[in-house]
């Protein structure tokens, strides 16, 4: 025979476990599908918007860096080791698309 409490629970049940969630406001089906497509947008803007700001830093790092060593005399042993008059600069390659600014 169970043990009867004056409020009509069992004795070893917790406070806790007496309280009912809290009602949360349901959402409409247009703020369901606007709230999470916002927050995917926001991440996605936000993780887009620190690459371009690193890549930049790092080609404001490469062109000081380049533009040290960019010596009149190297430019023309450069020109010289390319073959740049006979196959052509390979600065203004198709494929140099990263170095185009």
């Amino acid at each position: 025979m169970a043990i009867t409490h004056p409020q009509g629970l069992h004795p070893h049940m917790h406070a806790a476990a007496r309280a009912t969630a809290p009602m949360v406001p349901k959402l409409g089906p247009v703020t369901s599908r606007i709230i999470p497509s916002l927050v995917v947008l926001g991440a996605a803007y936000t993780v887009g918007t620190y690459v371009k700001r690193q890549l930049l830093n790092e080609a404001a790092t490469f062109d000081k860096m380049f533009s040290q060593q960019n010596t009149p005399e190297v430019e023309a042993a450069r020109k010289r080791d390319l073959l740049v008059e006979t196959n052509g600069d390979p600065r203004n390659n198709l494929f140099n698309f990263l170095g185009w600014s």
